[in-house]
């Protein structure tokens, strides 16, 4: 096998979603599951799309910490609010719901929100702004995560990764979408840098003096065991202001637990009593109708003319150009779209290892002699 070869989208997503089937979830929510999933490597967020779906969904559903068949249960409900529990299903279909209840509510009454105990990992946090945008809204999401994050001049992972998401159409051809960890780094990433072999950056884990940690394997062994931490977005201390990041998380972190009686920090190690169990993730979800401020159309063209502008501002001495969030990712949607999506030679082994366990020899993989 080669050390990262290009499959097709459609192959990626068609063989997701059966052995999601494979596995006990129903079609229709595997379909959504799987969409979300390659909607991560299609976009570039390598890290959150076919690399994770052994070790996040498989072996978990397998090892019985995860539920393939999920039950929706709405706790509590108002015309503009809900509060849901997913009684530890399939996040992807737990956000996917939540969110299309967010946008029925903005629809009818301009603004809707709503909030989840209970999930699982929910993928990539754009794909469900992105949902918004398609209804010609504003969307916001934001989920915590297992504790993994130092607060700023600590060193004991306490927070996720927790990222806040925002997605806000325009007259372009791509929307703003700023989907981001509030840490400087992520696990997800952490476990791609594992299997390239690849060292990290210092300055993204600290150990328990507050040294950095470079070491991919060594980090993810520390963090489950928690004698090591990941930064917050910007960095160490204060000099990078860094207790912007960590404030930040925390927003996200009480926004995930807080207002739906949720698990939060420690609770979400996915461990109790020294045995694995289920990680009672929560989230968020937030649609802003446009049109009840402001045409959509003129909404659509002042965002635009922003980004236009920013783009098209002074560069700094050797730069080619100036991005906007989510133009990265359009183009890189447009180049996938043809090329496919890289699979790094341990994704390519997992999938092997799930294809064969489950049955499905239909699939023959382009990176297979």
């Amino acid at each position: 096998m080669e050390e990262v070869c290009w499959v097709k989208l459609s192959l990626l997503e068609n063989f997701m979603r059966d052995v999601f089937v494979k596995v006990g979830v129903p079609l229709k929510e595997a379909k959504i599951c799987a969409n979300v999933l390659v909607a991560a490597d299609r976009m570039g967020f390598d890290s959150h799309g076919i690399s994770r779906m052994k070790t996040i969904y498989y072996d978990r559903i397998r090892a019985g910490i995860q539920r393939p068949v999920t039950k929706f249960e709405i706790v509590k409900e108002t015309k503009t609010t809900a509060v849901i529990d997913g009684n530890h299903g399939m996040g992807h279909y737990i956000a996917y719901r939540a969110m299309d209840m967010a946008i029925k509510k903005a629809k009818k009454f301009g603004l809707g929100m709503t909030v989840v105990r209970n999930s699982t990992h929910y993928g990539i946090a754009g794909y469900y702004p992105l949902m918004a945008v398609k209804n010609k809204m504003i969307g916001i999401t934001g989920t915590n995560a297992r504790p993994s994050v130092a607060p700023t001049f600590g060193i004991e992972n306490l927070l996720g990764t927790n990222p806040l998401t925002f997605g806000i159409p325009t007259d372009e051809k791509f929307p703003f979408l700023l989907d981001c960890a509030t840490s400087i780094t992520q696990r997800g990433k952490i476990e791609v840098y594992a299997k390239l072999n690849k060292p990290l950056p210092k300055g993204w884990v600290i150990d328990e003096n507050g040294n950095s940690k470079t070491d991919p394997h060594e980090v993810l062994k520390d963090l489950t065991k928690g004698t090591a931490a990941l930064v917050p977005l910007g960095g160490i201390g204060e000099e990078l202001a860094g207790y912007k990041g960590y404030g930040y998380s925390t927003v996200v972190e009480i926004l995930s637990a807080a207002l739906q009686d949720g698990a939060y920090m420690k609770m979400l190690t996915g461990v109790k009593d020294g045995k694995k169990t289920f990680y009672h993730l929560g989230h968020f979800f937030i649609a802003i109708n446009v049109e009840s401020f402001i045409s959509y159309k003129k909404f659509a063209k002042i965002t635009g003319n922003i980004l236009r502008e920013l783009r098209g501002s002074k560069k700094m001495p050797g730069a080619e150009r100036i991005y906007t969030a989510g133009e990265k990712e359009y183009l890189t949607s447009l180049e996938r779209a043809k090329k496919g999506a890289p699979v790094n030679l341990e994704t390519q082994k997992e999938m092997i290892v799930m294809r064969d366990e489950t049955g499905l020899r239909k699939y023959k993989f382009p990176f297979e002699g």
